[in-house]
Formats: C-alpha cells, sequence, structure tokens
C-alpha cells in the first residue's frame, strides 16, 4: 500500500515514479522483459500527450517504463470499480473517460489540455479499446484537439510483443517473452485548426506507430 500512501499523502510525482521503478518492473520483468528504443532522444523536460498501440494490460506497465519521467494515463471509467487502482489513479491526478457519455468528450478534452498545459504528460490509447486479432484499429482524433489545444507535441510510441505475453483474451494467462517499446518523433501541432487539423494529426500519429511496427 506504499504507493497510495505516497499519493494520498500529497507526493503523486513521487507516487508515480515509484510504479515506474518498482511495480511496473516487477511485473514486466517476469513475463520477458523490456527494450526501450528511441527515448534518448526525447526532450522529456517537456510535456507530452503521448499515444500508442494497445494490445494487452501490460501496455500501461511497459509504458510507465518506457517514459522517465511521471507519465498519467487516461483510463476507462470501468476501472473505477477496482478499489485500489482507482484510489491511485484519481490521486495521482489520472484521467477517466466514460464512452457511453457522449457529453462528456469536451470536459475531457478541457481536462486533458489542462493537464498538458500545467506541464504534465498525459497517455492515452487512441484505438480507444485493445486490439484482439494484432491488427492496429484507427486512431480516434477527439481526443488529439487537447494536444492541439495546449500547445503540446503529440508524442507516438509503438508497443511490441505485449499481446503476445498477455492476450486480451482469457484470465491473465500468460506467454513468456521479450516486449519492445520504440519511442518516435514528437508531431507538431502547430496551426493546426478544427476538425481537419485533428484529423491530420490523429493520421499522422496513427501513421508513425504503424511505421514503427512495420505494419507499413
Amino acid at each position: 500500500m506504499s504507493l497510495l500512501r505516497q499519493a494520498l499523502t500529497g507526493r503523486p510525482e513521487l507516487a508515480l515514479d515509484m510504479a515506474r521503478t518498482h511495480w511496473a518492473p516487477g511485473l514486466v520483468g517476469p513475463a520477458g522483459g523490456l527494450t526501450v528504443e528511441g527515448a534518448e532522444a526525447i526532450d522529456w523536460n517537456r510535456p507530452y500527450l503521448v499515444v500508442a498501440n494497445h494490445e494487452s494490460l501490460l501496455d500501461i506497465c511497459v509504458l510507465f517504463m518506457a517514459a522517465p519521467v511521471p507519465l498519467r494515463f487516461l483510463l476507462k471509467q470501468e476501472m473505477c470499480r477496482v478499489p485500489f487502482l482507482c484510489s491511485y489513479a484519481r490521486a495521482t491526478g489520472m484521467l477517466f473517460i466514460s464512452r457511453e457519455d457522449r457529453r462528456a468528450g469536451p470536459l475531457l478534452r478541457r481536462q486533458i489540455a489542462g493537464l498538458l498545459g500545467a506541464g504534465q504528460s498525459l497517455c492515452l490509447f487512441p484505438e480507444g479499446t485493445r486490439s484482439r486479432d494484432g491488427r492496429m484499429g484507427e486512431f480516434k482524433s477527439g481526443s488529439f484537439q487537447a494536444a492541439i489545444d495546449a500547445g503540446v507535441e503529440v508524442l507516438p510510441i509503438a508497443l511490441h510483443g505485449t499481446g503476445k505475453v498477455l492476450p486480451p483474451t482469457g484470465f491473465f494467462r500468460t506467454c513468456r517473452g521479450p516486449m519492445r517499446a520504440t519511442v518516435g518523433t514528437p508531431i507538431p501541432v502547430e496551426g493546426r485548426i478544427g476538425a481537419t487539423g485533428r484529423q491530420a494529426v490523429a493520421r499522422e500519429a496513427q501513421d508513425a506507430v504503424a511505421a514503427m511496427l512495420g505494419r507499413r
């Protein structure tokens, strides 16, 4: 419970750092280990909207380790049903999305833009859900508007092997194997206007992830 205590005593950055250095490696290591590529080329003093493909519950752990800075996530509202996880996520400033309430979209984008504008990085999965067959789905463009509003670059990361190690089907049936996170080049958002602008950014991010996965 130390992570939760740290978060609830007003030290969310430390709690997130402990997640990156302790519990995420504790899960990823026994599952096969992780190689991170390209992170050294990124200026981590700047905030980013981090986007990645999504194949496994291990993706969050892998992304915690791939980014050498405190990283927050946009989580599904259903995660609030998990007592410890919900408390920890809320205390560390993570955000939740309700896929059933379409009216929540504008408020959520303002919340994301506010977090990014405050200098904090946020990660989300633009496909909206985990891939069931390994094929990457289309990146939904709505959340990219928050990066445009905040003037924060989008950072694409490609996750390799997580779906094979812990697939979305079955209940925690792991198959030990190597995993890799490839950090791409930040995508600028200056001059992107309206729906056309955010759709263009979403396409660029999707193309970047697909290229790093070798699927172009």
